[in-house]
């Protein structure tokens, strides 16, 4: 029931801090992504100095908290693009391929058996997927294609976090990661003010931005964090259908904040994708329950 809750609450603050970084719009790109991770490092520090565990990671656990890194910071900036333009309900469940992309990848790359009813119900994720992303590029021509850059991503991040959730503290880890992140976003900063590159520049926050900015780092942090912990204590088979309870809570905060709701055709999308991922969670537990007596 604790890891439950956890990722209930993880599902209510992942798009709470998205709707937070569509009123930060007028930042540019790359110093929102960089102010986020200083956040980041700042809320958790003092507790990952309570636990006790160093902050020095070594060998495997420092090589898959480099590449949590890098795909945490590809999977934000695609993500804060993306919310420039588009509404949340949308950018949200075109994220949600991500299942679908990583069920092919196990079976083109990996060589992992998978079933026609699965690939059945990833292709037709895939047209629900479309039928969200057509009115959106219709609107906004090629942002709304950034959410499959965010599931790519996302779904390596999750993969990487559940490799060393039980190894690392998780405040350690929120921790280490931030910091790697302002060591490498911060020199592409200063060079992308230089070269005067799309999406840089330097300004001071205002003071509602400062403050947008603090609840920005607190609530992405706390998510991450209830992600993290939630691994800890429920199967992975409990989490997958879990976390599409994002999609309507982006959709009420969408509304709540904006006043943005789908039209038919992305709504009647929505719906195919969730039907589609939560049947092949479905399968997927079956076919478990089914290898476990073998």
């Amino acid at each position: 029931m604790l890891g439950i809750g956890l990722m209930l609450g993880f599902c209510v603050a992942a798009p709470l801090g998205d709707s937070l970084v569509k009123l930060l719009s007028d930042l540019p790109v790359l110093m929102l992504g960089f102010l986020r991770f200083v956040m980041q490092v700042i809320f958790m520090l003092p507790f990952a100095l309570r636990s006790g565990q160093s902050l020095r990671l070594r060998g495997r656990v420092l090589r898959l908290t480099l590449l949590r890194t890098g795909l945490h910071i590809f999977g934000i900036l695609c993500m804060y693009t993306a919310l420039r333009y588009m509404p949340l309900a949308e950018t949200v469940a075109i994220c949600f391929v991500m299942p679908f992309i990583l069920l092919l990848f196990g079976w083109l790359w990996l060589g992992e058996e998978v079933g026609p009813r699965r690939l059945i119900a990833c292709a037709v994720g895939f047209v629900g997927t479309l039928m969200v992303i057509q009115p959106a590029f219709a609107l906004v021509g090629w942002p709304a294609f950034l959410p499959l850059g965010v599931a790519v991503g996302f779904a390596m991040f999750m993969l990487t976090t559940r490799a060393i959730a039980h190894e690392v503290d998780p405040f350690v880890l929120q921790v280490t990661s931030g910091l790697i992140a302002c060591a490498i976003l911060l020199p592409i900063l200063v060079v992308s003010e230089v070269a005067h590159l799309p999406g840089s520049g330097l300004r001071w926050p205002d003071g509602g931005e400062v403050v947008l900015l603090l609840l920005l780092g607190l609530i992405g942090s706390a998510s991450h964090l209830m992600m993290a912990w939630a691994m800890r204590y429920v199967p992975a088979a409990t989490v997958a259908p879990m976390q599409y309870l994002e999609i309507p809570a982006a959709t009420a905060i969408g509304w709540m904040m904006f006043g943005h709701l789908p039209n038919g055709l992305a709504a009647a999308g929505i719906a195919v994708t969730v039907a589609a991922g939560l049947y092949m969670v479905w399968r997927e537990q079956q076919a478990a329950r089914r290898a476990v007596p073998a």
